[in-house]
């Protein structure tokens, strides 16, 4: 293991005294980092900070050109449910009070709706012994509050926006060289580049993946009534809607509706839109009015055949992608930051970062939770868009049933809040 170690270091070396001897415009003086991360969305950021602050040299890759903080007062169309577990972890890593409180909402309660009368399930933190089922956070603030955590650290190298083009790999070492032909060097690379990953590709890694055939619908709206930080969210013929709750009289949507009927809300204007949303849902808020114009996502299940490959991590949406009809797409890439940095913070003192011994620890430590929700949340689409009256019967009995089970609901709602 020393032999190795010392190994690495010296290609490490031998590669920053070569880089330095040329004249391109490469990455000289910048010699091998422990890993370099390719995706700078909230998870790669997350992941970066994270690993700083547990000591590694890290460097972040990230395609996207900073973004332009919204209009005073606007609301982002694109709104996340942060796990209270998460929340912790984001806050001992100096984010989270960074975040301005007037515009976290906390979720104190969830009521889900089936598509029959007999069909309702309720959490409730208090019930659960819990302060909150989740917080409501506006996803351009978050990733805004990451990267100034970032460059407030002086300690991790950003190359943005910057394009990886090519991957090598062999036995002491990454080589990654970016579209502009710079290259760098790192023990381990880590793919957090979203479900279309560059660095699975490049590194061969195999993915399943199955098209919903059904877009998810966002959008915001001023209600009439308190939301009482309740999130709502029906299971409907035409979808699932959903509902979740905006600081003062506010609501965040998303509609996981089918291409066609996806397609007539986004084509329809602001009051057409809002009457749609407020019938849908039975007026559980009253009228409403929109205030973030609607957009729409794909939706999709993609099962990755590995997390890891030697020297090659994936995290985020580049190792998992589920329905969203959980709301634990990001809470499952901010579990996947947890476990790796504790991984890697952990490992013995000369073992090697890209060590596939030891990155196995973190696919093996983060199979059950993602298997978990990718099995979980693809059941649940599937049982509520068959059109079977039979179906109908026992998915509305089954969540009435669960909903008598107090502590099998405070089971679900303490893994949801991890």
């Amino acid at each position: 293991m020393l032999e190795k170690s010392f190994r690495c270091r010296y290609v490490c070396l031998e590669y920053q005294i070569v880089e330095s001897r040329t004249n391109k415009t490469k990455t000289a003086g910048y010699g091998c980092h422990d890993a370099a991360i390719v995706g700078g969305g909230l998870v790669g950021a997350c992941l970066a900070l994270a690993l700083q602050r547990a000591g590694l040299d890290v460097a972040l890759i990230d395609p996207q050109v900073p973004q332009i903080p919204p209009v005073a007062g606007a609301w982002d169309s694109r709104i996340y449910a942060i796990s209270p577990g998460n929340a912790d972890f984001l806050g001992g890593l100096g984010v989270w009070s960074r975040l301005d409180t007037q515009r976290i909402q906390r979720v104190e309660t969830m009521s889900i709706y089936g598509d029959a009368p007999a069909g309702r399930l309720e959490f409730s933190a208090y019930e659960a012994g819990l302060r909150e089922l989740a917080y409501i956070v506006e996803g351009s603030a978050l990733l805004q509050a990451l990267h100034a955590a970032i460059a407030d650290t002086g300690q991790v190298r950003v190359e943005r926006p910057a394009q990886a083009a090519s991957l090598e790999i062999n036995a002491h070492v990454a080589q990654l060289t970016l579209a502009d032909d710079r290259q760098m060097a790192a023990q381990l690379v880590i793919g957090t580049d979203g479900g279309d990953s560059w660095v699975r590709r490049a590194a061969g890694i195999a993915a399943r993946v199955s098209d919903y055939h059904q877009l998810g619908v966002v959008a915001n709206f001023e209600t009439e009534k308190s939301h009482g930080g309740t999130a709502f969210q029906w299971f409907r013929a035409d979808g699932v809607l959903a509902l979740l709750p905006l600081p003062g009289k506010q609501v965040s949507m998303v509609w996981s509706a089918t291409e066609e009927h996806a397609q007539l809300l986004l084509a329809m204007d602001a009051a057409a839109l809002a009457d749609a949303v407020a019938t849908a849902s039975g007026g559980a808020v009253g009228g409403l009015r929109l205030v973030t114009p609607a957009a729409g996502f794909p939706l999709r299940l993609a099962h990755i055949e590995n997390l890891v490959a030697p020297r090659i991590a994936l995290a985020g949406d580049a190792a998992h992608h589920v329905h969203p009809l959980a709301g634990q797409g990001v809470n499952l890439g901010f579990r996947d930051v947890r476990e790796l940095t504790a991984v890697l913070a952990g490992r013995a003192p000369q073992q090697d970062c890209g060590d596939l011994s030891l990155l196995r620890r973190y696919a093996r430590a983060r199979r059950e939770d993602i298997a978990t929700m990718e099995l979980g949340t693809d059941v649940l689409q599937k049982l509520f868009t068959a059109q079977s009256v039979w179906l109908s019967g026992a998915r509305n009995s089954g969540m009435a049933a669960v909903n008598r089970l107090p502590f099998l609901k405070n089971l679900l709602i303490r893994h949801a809040a991890a």
